[in-house]
């Protein structure tokens, strides 16, 4: 006759160790569905793209592409019509002034408050972002950017290239999620686009994120992580500069350079307004990576 222990249910497994939270890098810009028409013209199609903290995005393609459109409402001058932009999770349309605290814009053409000094803008900037014990960054800024001697020249007394970077340094004082740029380095003078591109991937690495639009190829090339090509308000290339490179590898024999890619991603849109220093060869006659 069985005992009662025959009975006794086997021993229950140990239960198995809990995974590992996983913890999500959520994006700086999450855009959804962005569309633009002025009358029947459409000015952006369709944009979704997502960009996360450090990364520096090459926004390009030739004039009326939509570039400047997709800059402009992302950083909230233009109303959004169709479609979703979130900055650090908030939303562009709903939270205005929540998620424009977290980016800052940087237009092709700064246009600083004539009767504002240099350091009247940043300090102004300061209280316009709260930033709470400013001045030891604006003075570092003002040394970086080369606008020690201007401070307290009014921001009508300024040239271009004064008034850019005076922008760059109102963008980079906040140290904001997300900074739009719209050509920014096209007033500078050599000097000047040395000392932005060195402070423009400081910034990065600090985590920053980035959104740079220029039709200067070369320096897309030297400070993007990522690609957006635009073309007739859509996109017809977004991806990272490796995978634009294997295009360039595994294209025609005709598709040696991204100024190739760039023309036959952009077909259609007329000619592309590309100087003689904006070449960009990405590969030699024999295949392999030119030096610099």
């Amino acid at each position: 006759m069985p005992s009662p222990d025959d009975f006794d249910p086997a021993p229950a497994p140990a239960p198995a160790p809990l995974a590992e939270p996983v913890h999500r890098v959520e994006p700086v810009l999450s855009v959804r569905g962005l569309a633009r028409s002025y009358g029947d013209t459409v000015a952006v199609a369709g944009l979704d793209f997502e960009l996360y903290p450090g990364e520096i995005l090459g926004l390009v393609g030739p004039n009326g592409a939509g570039k400047t459109t997709t800059l402009r409402t992302l950083s909230g001058v233009l109303p959004i019509q169709v479609g979703e932009v979130h900055i650090a999770g908030r939303d562009l349309a709903r939270e205005e002034l929540l998620a424009k605290r977290e980016l800052a814009w940087v237009p092709d053409d700064p246009r600083p408050f004539e009767s504002l000094t240099v350091f009247e803008h940043l300090e102004w900037t300061a209280a316009l972002y709260r930033v709470p014990e400013w001045r030891p960054r604006a003075e570092e800024l003002l040394v970086n950017f080369d606008l020690k001697a201007k401070q307290h020249a009014l921001g009508g007394e300024l040239s271009r290239g004064m008034r850019q970077k005076l922008s760059l340094a109102m963008a980079w004082l906040p140290r904001p999620k997300l900074v739009l740029m719209d050509e920014p380095l096209s007033g500078l003078d050599p000097l000047g686009i040395r000392a932005a591109k060195r402070s423009l991937l400081s910034l990065a690495g600090e985590g920053t994120a980035i959104v740079l639009s220029s039709h200067q190829l070369g320096l897309v090339e030297e400070l993007a992580s990522r690609l957006l090509v635009l073309s007739q308000g859509r996109a017809v290339f977004h991806g990272t500069l490796a995978e634009a490179r294997g295009r360039v590898a595994e294209g025609s024999a005709s598709i040696r350079t991204l100024e190739d890619l760039f023309l036959e991603w952009t077909a259609g849109d007329g000619e592309v307004p590309l100087g003689p220093d904006d070449h960009v060869s990405l590969l030699d006659s024999d295949g392999s990576r030119p030096a610099r």
